[in-house]
């Protein structure tokens, strides 16, 4: 079975929009500021974009706080075609613990994460039906670590789901890893070195 290009997926429908002259509305789920970087400076181009800042999986508290504020500073700093908004989300750690109950000593990158993504992603299918968006995508992608093709399985479930239309998205193809590494340094960007939760804390 061919692999899905996501990223020829999302140039299509770019181009389709661009050709009709719209300018959709998307709500885009932010991991953290490094990670929404290059993605923000790419799709701001095209979409007038709300950053959804939803990770109760952030451990600990204080961490999570900073990367709220980091998010904050990136986006008012970062110059765009089209008004970037900012949402966060509730910090309810109670529900990341509950759905990775029973799994805690699985390894980074299976299916805890996978379960981690629908989380994050099923909120952000919620507010982007709620607030009628054309789309809702998540920066996600854009990590090396990260499985693409499941996170697109699942927004796509969760669109068909919440009746919104899940935003094709591979975001570290075309160098966009290296674009974010790139940004993070020319905006003095604090970067972790760990992807949020506990779990991957103690795998450092």
């Amino acid at each position: 079975m061919n692999q899905r290009n996501y990223q020829k997926e999302l140039d299509k429908l770019i181009e389709s929009q661009v050709s009709s002259g719209r300018v959709p509305t998307l709500l885009l789920h932010s991991c953290c500021a490094p990670c929404s970087s290059y993605t923000l400076e790419y799709l701001s181009q095209y979409f007038k974009i709300t950053v959804f800042y939803y990770n109760p999986n952030i451990y600990p508290e204080t961490e999570y706080h900073k990367r709220v504020q980091e998010q904050q500073q990136f986006i008012e700093r970062l110059p765009v075609k089209h008004p970037v908004a900012f949402i966060e989300g509730n910090y309810d750690t109670d529900r990341f613990y509950e759905m990775a109950r029973g799994m805690e000593q699985l390894p980074e990158g299976g299916e805890r994460c996978f379960k981690c993504y629908e989380l994050r992603l099923r909120e952000a299918a919620i507010l982007a039906a709620e607030g009628s968006f054309d789309y809702f995508t998540t920066t996600l992608s854009i990590s090396p670590l990260k499985n693409a093709a499941k996170l697109n399985e699942i927004g796509e479930r969760l669109a068909a789901e919440y009746k919104t239309v899940y935003l094709p998205s591979d975001f570290k193809k075309r160098n966009g890893y290296k674009r974010s590494v790139e940004l993070s340094e020319e905006y003095g960007m604090y970067r972790q070195n760990y992807c949020g939760c506990v779990f991957s804390l103690r795998t450092e």
